[in-house]
């Protein structure tokens, strides 16, 4: 069965970088400054999730009509082993974080690794990625 962990228990997130216009960024500045928020990020996190709050009804019935493993997705080298002895291609679909083992062999993977979709961040080694390019959505 395949690991699965909530990511609002991992400390591991990914860095972006936006632009902002002058005027936005000042009335950032200006909450920060008058105390209803710590700093810039905090501001950002904030209407981040407040968005994905306003829009969650509509991104759980996507995340079920598409299939999509929610939080981490691990593929180990067991289940690719595993896959690969029952004859099956795997379609794997994670909204979160999606990593392969470091020892998964680019061959491994492309005897059983059918279709990547991630909606949020894959790690895996550079071999691997590169062997699944086209796989990769």
């Amino acid at each position: 069965m395949p690991e699965r962990t909530d990511l609002r228990t991992r400390s591991d997130s990914e860095k972006i970088t936006i632009n902002l216009g002058y005027v936005d960024l000042g009335r950032i500045d200006l909450l920060v400054r008058d105390g209803f928020y710590g700093n810039r990020t905090d501001f950002i996190r904030t209407a981040i999730r407040s968005q994905l709050e306003r829009h969650a009804e509509a991104a759980d019935k996507s995340i079920r009509r598409q299939q999509l493993d929610l939080g981490l997705r691990h593929i180990t080298s067991a289940e690719l082993e595993g896959a690969r002895e029952r004859g099956e291609m795997l379609d794997i679909r994670v909204l979160g974080l999606a990593t392969i083992d470091a020892d998964v062999t680019p061959e491994l993977a492309l005897e059983t690794i059918a279709s990547v979709t991630v909606l949020g961040a894959l790690q895996a080694g550079a071999a691997v990625k590169t062997a699944l390019a086209d796989r990769i959505r």
